[in-house]
């Protein structure tokens, strides 16, 4: 697997979501202190990922937060570990850790499953700009 920068935490979304797009831009907008890079679903960096922390890409229509060498988060776990990342008034997202797990991800698995007839979708992945392709693996 090509060298993953250790002290990052990476962010796999999918790149053809209209949804996606917008809630990789909130997460570089906010993330203030450099901790995130990104990597779609769709990449070959993406499907080597997946393999290596053992999640079949076929059944993948998640956000998934991958801390190399340390864990990864799926579903509703992965945004509630990425706003506890971001802090400041975002911390305060992790007061939904209360709601069980299944509950979290059933509302989670709805508006995956509907995200591209609410949201949209792109003919191809995110393609970021010169001062934003440094978050980009």
């Amino acid at each position: 697997m090509q060298n993953l920068p250790q002290n990052k935490k990476i962010i796999l979304f999918d790149g053809v979501c209209n949804l996606c797009d917008s809630a990789v831009q909130f997460v570089i907008n906010h993330d203030k202190k450099d901790i995130f890079r990104f990597v779609p679903l769709q990449s070959e960096l993406g499907q080597e990922i997946l393999k290596h922390i053992g999640i079949n890409p076929q059944n993948i229509d998640s956000i998934i937060l991958y801390e190399p060498g340390i864990a990864y988060y799926y579903k509703s776990s992965a945004a509630l570990e990425i706003s506890k990342s971001i802090g400041g008034f975002f911390h305060i997202g992790t007061i939904f850790r209360i709601i069980p797990t299944g509950i979290r991800n059933y509302l989670y698995d709805y508006i995956a499953k509907n995200r591209y007839q609410w949201y949209g979708k792109k003919q191809s992945c995110l393609v970021p700009k010169e001062e934003l392709k440094s978050k980009f693996l």
